[in-house]
């Protein structure tokens, strides 16, 4: 009842406030994979599946909490496809909330996409599209597309840019190129503010927070470029629920849903982040 309670208040708060500032998360949850799939581990089971369904949800809310009001709109990555959304969606707390699902399948080899939760009532979508990135022969390569959501107010690039392998080539470099091309044609299209979000797999703001822990070293790789609005702050969610000790390196880590075949009950090996973005 308190939970429900909490969930009128913040939907009713939403419908009364002008929207002057929008509130948007990104977050890699890690092998969000579908207990039916073919390619989820053996050991992924259905209970395990809608723990992490109750872990997510739950941790939005907390992001609620903290800033009093629910997230606009929610972007992911490592989600293996529409029915892992769906039941986040309908088997949680967040069923009651206003919350469309934007995703499309992507070419990537392990078969995760990247997607977006966007409020009905705060944002409106107007179109949404998954943009390839093209490989160094003009194909499109084996990764997450970007995904694209025009709303009224802004356009958001939702992002998860290739790892390196074997150093065969600067896969991450295609991806950025990528980007700033879906970025300028925005631009050229009218569209004044434009947010990106996204796991972009390099450590670009190395601003004493991090989002990801290797080596007991935390690294910034998930973050944010904004353009056309008058302030953006951002903050790493470090909940304490979402950490455990690191007994290798000290200090805390991420607690992850799995180490290898292990199961350790976490929701991700990265941290969500939290945007402000003011009109």
């Amino acid at each position: 009842m308190m939970l429900l309670l909490l969930l009128l208040g913040f939907s009713a708060r939403a419908v009364s406030q002008p929207v002057d500032s929008l509130l948007v998360i990104f977050w890699n949850v890690e092998n969000f994979f579908d207990y039916h799939s073919e390619n989820k581990p053996e050991y992924w089971t259905a209970g395990r599946f809608y723990a992490k369904c109750d872990g997510i949800a739950k941790t939005l809310l907390r992001i609620a909490d903290r800033y009093g009001r629910l997230p606009d709109a929610v972007g992911f990555a490592e989600v293996e496809n529409g029915f892992v959304l769906r039941q986040l969606l309908s088997a949680t707390a967040l069923r009651k909330l206003d919350y469309r699902i934007i995703h499309y399948e992507s070419p990537d080899h392990r078969g995760i996409d990247c997607a977006l939760l966007a409020r009905r009532s705060t944002l409106p979508l107007r179109a949404s599209s998954p943009r390839h990135v093209p490989d160094s022969a003009g194909g499109v390569m084996a990764t997450r597309d970007i995904l694209l959501a025009e709303f009224d107010s802004l356009a958001v690039l939702v992002n998860h840019h290739p790892s390196q392998i074997g150093g065969k080539s600067d896969r991450r470099t295609l991806a950025r190129a990528r980007l700033a091309a879906l970025t300028d044609s925005l631009r050229a299209a009218g569209r004044r503010r434009i947010l990106s979000v996204g796991d972009f797999n390099e450590d670009l703001w190395r601003d004493g927070t991090g989002t990801l822990k290797y080596n007991g070293r935390w690294e910034k790789i998930d973050g944010h470029f904004a353009e056309g609005f008058a302030r953006v702050r951002e903050e790493v969610f470090a909940d304490p629920v979402l950490l455990e000790t690191d007994g290798a390196f000290g200090g805390q880590k991420p607690r992850r849903t799995y180490v290898g075949p292990r199961y350790r009950g976490g929701v991700s090996d990265h941290l969500p982040i939290v945007i402000v973005v003011y009109f």
